[in-house]
């Protein structure tokens, strides 16, 4: 199955970005009630947004309290957040579950190569409990697309792991470890040893599980653990169908379909000039949910478009929701 909006999408170039992304700024604004409502709540003229810089960014926050959709379809898939107990989790409505699938193959094969050369391993204890986990789907997908034996998903069978990562060390065999932070954190502590072959990839995730740490503390960490000079990280989340991915020091480099654009922290309509502030995220793959997404995290971007993730905004559950009852 293919949409109308694959080539458009996954064959833009950086020239071209700018004319797509208003282009489905329009589609948008046209049949997605809630930032149609929230673009006017602005007020916001849609024929006024001629660049970037002018396309309203609607709060991550709403995928919490509505349904954000372009256009009237059946979902999919209903992907969901992770949360503590009672909070509300964000829904994201899938229309095309190819884009999602399309948008990750690509992005991982930019940057690692043939996935068929890997073999993944998957240690996501607590996101396993959840069917409804958009990172579980892409590794789930990693995984059997692989094709090797030993990928698969790792509970806390921590000493299993630390004998198939043996076996796959002695064959040379590339590795991809891709974990929640406080998993690999566990793993690390247990089975200490250099892997040499394997590429470790951390997707955040702490959540009462450990006391909060920051990305320098959690790496170092890791790399003392494993021998490693680099420690990969993912960042993505559930409102998004792209993913951006760190090769090293935090610094992320988005797929072509995808660019990040930072606004002022003290004024959420307002573009940084200084290259640091809360992070706003364009996702062109989201183009039947919302492509422009003002997030609660605080980064810094670097001149070639790749950036930094510093923290997030106080207060991030409440911020931005009180411009648009329904």
């Amino acid at each position: 199955m293919s949409c109308e909006w694959d080539d458009k999408i996954f064959s833009v170039s950086d020239a071209g970005f700018e004319e797509l992304a208003l282009e489905i700024f329009r589609f948008q604004y046209q049949q997605n009630t809630v930032y149609r409502e929230y673009v006017q709540a602005l007020k916001v003229k849609p024929q006024d947004v001629s660049s970037l810089n002018k396309i309203p960014f609607l709060p991550v926050s709403f995928f919490k309290t509505h349904e954000i959709k372009s256009g009237s379809f059946s979902p999919a898939e209903i992907f969901e957040s992770s949360a503590t107990t009672g909070a509300v989790r964000s829904r994201h409505f899938v229309k095309d579950i190819e884009l999602y699938k399309k948008s990750f193959m690509h992005s991982f094969s930019k940057n690692y190569g043939s996935i068929k050369d890997w073999s993944i391993i998957g240690l996501l204890p607590s996101y396993l409990e959840r069917t409804t986990s958009s990172l579980v789907y892409m590794v789930n997908e990693l995984i059997a697309l692989s094709g090797h034996q030993q990928s698969g998903f790792y509970l806390d069978e921590f000493e299993r792991l630390n004998k198939i990562l043996t076996v796959l060390e002695v064959k040379k065999q590339k590795t991809l470890l891709i974990g929640v932070t406080f998993a690999l954190l566990d793993f690390a502590e247990k089975f200490p040893a250099a892997l040499p072959t394997t590429t470790i990839m951390e997707t955040g995730g702490m959540k009462g599980r450990r006391q909060e740490m920051t990305r320098a503390e959690v790496h170092s960490i890791l790399q003392t653990a494993f021998s490693k000079n680099e420690i990969h990280s993912e960042y993505g989340m559930t409102e998004l169908l792209s993913q951006a991915y760190s090769k090293g020091n935090g610094i992320f480099n988005c797929p072509p379909w995808m660019k990040i654009l930072v606004r002022e922290e003290d004024d959420p309509f307002k573009i940084s000039t200084t290259g640091k502030g809360t992070l706003n995220i364009i996702d062109l793959a989201n183009v039947y949910s919302c492509s422009f997404i003002a997030t609660d995290d605080i980064g810094s971007i670097h001149f070639n478009g790749s950036f930094e993730v510093l923290g997030r905004i106080d207060g991030s559950d409440v911020r931005g929701c009180s411009l648009l009852t329904l």
